[in-house]
């Protein structure tokens, strides 16, 4: 492959600080790389450094990925996409990402946050270092037990090469949720896809907004799990002046966590310990929407959603409540697994790109690739 990457601290790198981004993992050193690391070096890429990010990976308030990529210097950036980060950040930067169905890249020597929504992303100006990157990173590992049992698939320039002709629905629940100048931008986009040669069809979804509320409920309290392990006895920050360890404990993990991740995990303790009904139906309608949205991906190649609202308050973002607002358009497939690309300058005019998202059936992520360097290039 030889392709230079820039990757997220929470992603392990043999000898590398591996933060996240939080004290609670302060001097925290990765013992061994992560699995998609692994993969990358036996090919000839080399990893070039870790970039500042949110806590934990959690939206993108202090992440720096982007001036990363903008600085040039490297040719993909290997991040992480809880609830849409990699995307944004493609967007932000105008070039591809691309997040790949859930199970097909391993999360092994990840610092994960949200077990069954979380997976890589991966950012570059060029579709076809993405699809290095992937064919690289992707396939079966047993160290990760959430990966799919199916074969690898061709990622082959002949593979994703093959379609000339695709299927793009718009779900007709989003538009009402734009402002003006929004619904401008997401129209211009879809003239600029039917200009690529794309069919575009208007879909519905009636219950879209129930993904960012599904997300929120079991985003949290996985999150409040996976975060118990940072308990400042085995790695990370302990608090000093401690007479026990039970005090020590409840110091640590109260010093080792910003204000808006606490707040997260708070809510997820607080569902998981006293409203777990509330969870237990949030599992339910997970597996209703994703139904929904494969059935409507039956009849289509991919679904058609902008990336972000104006204005966006992702790096900005001061409680929970301001993080799912900015992510509001991406949750979906991170709720239904879904691979997903985002491609730049479609819903844009001069002076912004709300990105454009372009959701696949899950494991269609060859096609998505097809599709990257189908619109690369066509687009006028």
């Amino acid at each position: 492959m030889g392709k230079r990457i820039a990757v997220g601290s929470n992603i392990s790198v043999q000898g590398w600080p591996t933060t996240a981004g939080s004290l609670a993992l302060e001097n925290y050193t990765a013992l061994e790389d992560a699995t998609a690391i692994a993969r990358i070096r036996s090919q000839g890429g080399v990893i070039l450094g870790s970039s500042r990010m949110s806590e934990l990976g959690f939206g993108l308030r202090d992440d720096m990925a982007d001036a990363v990529l903008r600085n040039g210097g490297t040719d993909a950036a290997l991040l992480t996409d809880f609830l849409g980060e990699s995307r944004m950040t493609a967007a932000d930067v105008a070039m591809f990402g691309f997040k790949p169905t859930y199970g097909l890249v391993s999360r092994f020597g990840l610092i994960g946050l949200m077990p069954s929504m979380e997976t890589y992303g991966i950012v570059s100006g060029s579709p076809g270092t993405i699809q290095a990157v992937l064919e690289t990173i992707a396939g079966p590992d047993k160290r990760d037990f959430s990966m799919s049992d199916r074969d690898k698939p061709d990622f082959s320039s002949k593979a994703t090469d093959t379609r000339a002709t695709f299927r793009a629905g718009v779900p007709m629940e989003v538009l009402p949720m734009l402002t003006g100048e929004e619904q401008h931008l997401y129209r211009k986009g879809i003239a600029r896809l039917t200009a690529c040669g794309i069919a575009v069809s208007e879909v519905s979804l009636p219950e879209f907004p129930l993904f960012a509320l599904v997300h929120g409920v079991m985003g949290a309290v996985e999150a409040s799990s996976s975060a118990g392990r940072y308990d400042g006895v085995r790695y990370g920050h302990r608090a000093r002046g401690a007479k026990n360890w039970n005090e020590m404990y409840l110091k640590s993990r109260g010093e080792a966590f910003g204000t808006l991740v606490k707040s997260y995990l708070f809510q997820g303790a607080y569902f998981q310990f006293e409203k777990y009904d509330l969870f237990e139906k949030a599992g339910r309608i997970r597996t209703r929407l994703a139904k929904a949205a494969n059935n409507v991906l039956d009849t289509l190649d991919i679904l058609v959603l902008p990336v972000k609202r104006r204005p966006c308050k992702a790096r900005a973002a001061e409680t929970v409540a301001d993080v799912y607002d900015a992510f509001s358009m991406t949750l979906l497939a991170n709720v239904a697994g879904l691979p997903v690309l985002q491609a730049p300058g479609f819903m844009a005019d001069d002076t912004v790109d709300l990105g454009m998202q372009l959701i696949g059936k899950a494991f269609d992520d060859t096609l998505l690739l097809g599709l990257a360097k189908h619109l690369s290039q066509h687009k006028g």
